[in-house]
């Protein structure tokens, strides 16, 4: 699987998406430092959102291999300047988070990041697990082997 470096603004969505992508059941956790797991690299809000705290963002782009920017559905305007995605020498991909928020405008969240310079750009849900094979798919390696291959698997031995 290929490791994904989550970026974006407090309160996007990035831990509970960390805790979707990897199957936990979802609960509220406020993320004060880089988490480094697996597959993932979750990084405070604050990060992106401080000019001095930003380039600790761009020295763990390095650690992955896709970096995922997060713009909620619900915020008010884009965090991300127009073509920043150049800025990466790894692949960025937009996630436009809480979809299915009353005020939730994800067109809008969507059109923010192609802006930015994301060619794919995946709508979630975390909490319905709406848009996360998606991702999961996205990150896929050659044998990887997938949470819902294991339990057809085992459903359906040979």
């Amino acid at each position: 699987m290929k490791k994904i470096v989550l970026m974006g603004r407090s309160e996007a969505g990035k831990t509970t998406l960390t805790q979707a992508l990897k199957g936990e059941k979802i609960h509220y956790h406020k993320t004060q430092y880089v988490n480094n797991f697996d597959v993932i690299i979750d990084t405070p809000g604050e990060y992106a959102q401080t000019a001095k705290l930003g380039h600790a963002l761009a020295l763990y782009s390095y650690e992955g291999d896709v970096v995922g920017l997060l713009c909620s559905a619900i915020e008010p305007y884009s965090l991300y300047p127009p073509c920043i995605t150049c800025m990466c020498n790894r692949e960025v991909i937009g996630i436009v988070t809480k979809i299915n928020h009353p005020k939730a405008n994800p067109e809008r969240a969507e059109r923010w990041l192609r802006l930015a310079g994301c060619k794919d750009v995946f709508w979630v849900d975390s909490h319905l697990g709406q848009g996360i094979p998606e991702i999961l798919e996205h990150l896929r390696e050659p044998g990887d082997v997938m949470p819902w291959e294991k339990e057809e698997n085992q459903q359906n031995p040979t």
